[in-house]
């Protein structure tokens, strides 16, 4: 994680980015952060799609909104961030071509050399607008901060994978300055947080972007027993308490190994479910952040809209982070199918290509969850005996973990009651479109090509022929025809709710075995056999899909 290098934060910039409620962010974005790659690998893989939470020894949890708005600062209630991303003049009134409207509203033209199709290096933002000039009148000092505000949103909050580019879609949000501050840049920031753990859940993707520095952050507020030595003074926004850190350089497979062997241990109690309401945290917290219509959202069981990106804001099954008691949960929401969106293809309006889900956004009023609030919030006996016999809730091997993994259910357990999951009106699940065999191979092939099954590898070998030069095309064709059915926007089929890659290691079982007694912790035997590769049966067996039993953490 770094910060933006060579763009200084102009005191003349402060008025506009406090109108976009962007300025505790880019205070963040001043000082340096630095990933801790194997801390965050050993969390990432026990991410679940299906779920959008964390699978831990003791039960679920997630970043929430509420999360987000103390950790960067940021608002969570206002308007979604969408519409399109590059097509601005047939959507936008009074849009421009895109790079007209760029030169516009910037006063200058990158070269080609610096433009990767709608992207712009982040060195020519650098060279260009990182030093505003002293003399500067207002039009042009309100140049430098809309390049800043660019550069702050691409490289803070929506980073891609490649981390030097800035996408052209934020030119409709520069070009109001005024009105940025009516947008939801939490829900949107966390939506793509989410996103981008979804897919390198996948086996084959490598690399994680998103707001690091907010996944970081969480897990030090969140586990006390994780958190580096000698960074004990709070400060707004809390993630800047971590500023500075510099983790261990060492060589990073021990260190992820050692991580998940640290998870695997972890008690119930050793995870902080309302970090928030210590006296050190009330004493920074800014009051922006505490305004009834914003405290309200995180308790909403939503859409989070990011353009072409929809995730679910399950804060149902991490009640205990709210104050409540956890009871056994509903079943996931099956979005699978909006997991292959991302934009991609030809430019769309989002909030007309995918309706439902901004409607939902715009009624997410209603979708706030009232329960109880109790002095000892934490999952209910009932909710520990239904994960003792479904989740899988450690990846170290038995020889390494060491004490046995049966743990009575802690007695406070009874004490807190039985909980109720809230009453909800659910949208219905999206109908998933692609094949059958298609979704059973999610995360679980080797390459491209090898889930494919072997009827269609035969149709290919046989259209193949001789005449390589033409077996191409007839390929293709063979390919399309097994496509049939598909979304025409699925053009990142890899990524899903399929429980894939390392983070398919902490999935749930597929059985439904229990066994005698109340033992919380077993997590071995025939309750958590990993080395059934079909779709489960049983109370998750309609979202979770088994791993198979080569694919296992090392």
């Amino acid at each position: 994680m770094r910060r933006q290098q060579g763009m200084r934060l102009d005191d003349r910039y402060v008025p506009y980015l406090q109108m976009a409620g962007l300025y505790h962010l880019a205070r963040l974005n001043d000082r340096w952060f630095r990933l801790d790659e194997a801390l965050v690998s050993a969390f990432v893989e026990r991410w679940r799609p299906e779920t959008h939470t964390f699978h831990m020894p003791f039960g679920e949890c997630t970043i929430t909104l509420q999360d987000v708005a103390y950790q960067l600062g940021l608002p969570v209630d206002g308007r979604y961030v969408s519409v399109c991303l590059s097509e601005f003049h047939i959507y936008i009134e009074g849009g421009r071509p895109a790079w007209v409207w760029f030169q516009e509203l910037l006063g200058v033209i990158p070269p080609p050399s610096q433009v990767q199709k709608y992207a712009v290096n982040c060195s020519w933002f650098q060279e260009t607008f990182g030093e505003c000039p002293e003399d500067a009148d207002d039009e042009t000092v309100r140049r430098y901060a809309r390049a800043y505000i660019m550069m702050l949103l691409g490289t803070q909050l929506f980073a891609d994978k490649s981390g030097n580019r800035i996408h052209i879609r934020w030119l409709p949000y520069v070009a109001r300055l005024e009105e940025l501050g009516t947008y939801s840049w939490g829900s949107a920031a966390l939506a793509w947080l989410y996103r981008c753990m979804c897919r390198v859940a996948n086996r084959h993707v490598v690399k994680l972007a998103g707001p690091l520095q907010l996944l970081q952050s969480w897990i030090f507020w969140r586990f006390p027993r994780f958190r580096p030595a000698g960074y004990e003074e709070s400060s707004w926004p809390l993630a800047s308490r971590w500023s500075g850190y510099n983790p261990s350089g060492s060589e990073k497979g021990p260190r992820v190994q050692m991580w998940r062997l640290r998870i695997d241990r972890l008690q119930d109690g050793e995870f902080l479910w309302m970090p928030y309401s210590t006296p050190d945290v009330l004493q920074v917290v800014h009051p922006e952040v505490l305004e009834p219509r914003h405290m309200a959202l995180w308790r909403s069981v939503t859409a989070l809209i990011y353009f072409a990106v929809i995730e679910w804001h399950q804060i149902d099954r991490v009640l205990p982070q709210f104050g409540g008691v956890q009871p056994p949960p509903h079943p996931a929401l099956n979005i699978d199918f909006l997991m292959s969106k991302d934009g991609r293809g030809g430019d769309r309006w989002f909030p007309s290509t995918l309706q439902k889900w901004h409607l939902l956004w715009d009624s997410r009023q209603d979708c706030v969850l009232r329960f109880d609030v109790v002095g000892d919030p934490g999952p209910s006996h009932a909710f520990l005996y239904w994960w003792r016999q479904h989740g899988k809730r450690f990846l170290s091997p038995e020889s390494q973990l060491g004490d046995p993994r049966a743990v009575p259910i802690p007695l406070e357990a009874s004490q807190r009651g039985p909980g109720r999951v809230p009453d909800m009106d659910r949208p219905e699940d999206v109908p998933d479109r692609r094949r059958v065999e298609r979704r059973m191979g999610v995360g679980t092939r080797r390459s491209q090509r090898e889930w494919r099954w072997p009827d269609h590898a035969v149709h290919d070998d046989y259209d193949a022929g001789p005449a390589r030069g033409g077996g191409r095309g007839q390929r293709g064709r063979a390919r399309g025809r097994a496509d049939h059915g598909d979304d025409t926007d699925d053009q990142h089929r890899h990524v899903g709710g399929g429980g894939s890659g390392a983070a398919a290691s902490a999935g749930t079982t597929t059985h439904d075995h229990g066994h005698a007694g109340e033992w919380y912790g077993t997590g071995m035997g025939a309750g958590a056999d990993t080395g059934d590769a079909v779709l489960g049966s049983g109370p998750l067996g309609d979202y979770f899909v088994g791993v198979p039993a080569d694919d296992q953490p090392e």
